[in-house]
């Protein structure tokens, strides 16, 4: 049998950590289509030739939950990340920005037939939820990114 090692996929993207009036942080969750596992991580995904980091992350963030792009601070923490999707390796830098969220009500408003055939919801963790869980949740230093973000 004959096996096809597949390139890395190598495609920056950016993400938003949305925060609500409690702290809670949201995260999407999603269904690898390749081998069926799941995993939670922020909105976010590649960055489009001519896209910032910035506007990236403000896409995303209206594509994947209807909320407004503009409530995306403009700092961002990059960070390397490698992990495996769709039956691919992927290793690739990302910026994650911080955004306050007034609201707690999530729409997809944008999501490509593939990814609404993996979307499984979303929930509003707090940070002690994410410590306990144990359920994939990416990436794996999500609460030092955080951290970083919401350190005045």
């Amino acid at each position: 049998m004959i096996v096809a090692v597949l390139p890395k996929v190598s495609r920056p993207s950016a993400r938003a950590i949305c925060l609500d009036d409690r702290g809670r942080i949201l995260l999407l969750h999603w269904r690898d289509p390749f081998d069926g596992s799941t995993k939670w991580e922020p909105p976010g995904g590649g960055i489009d030739v001519g896209e910032t980091p910035l506007q990236a992350a403000r896409r995303e963030l209206i594509e994947e939950t209807g909320l407004p792009g503009d409530l995306i601070e403009p700092r961002p923490v990059e960070i390397a990340r490698t992990f495996r999707w769709n039956g691919r390796d992927h290793e690739h830098t990302e910026w994650f920005y911080l955004a306050r969220i007034p609201q707690t009500e999530v729409r997809p408003a944008g999501l490509r037939p593939d990814e609404r055939a993996n979307f499984l919801g979303y929930r509003w963790f707090s940070a002690e939820e994410l410590r306990l869980s144990s359920e994939r949740i990416e990436p794996i230093q999500l609460l030092d990114v955080i951290a970083d973000l919401t350190r005045a």
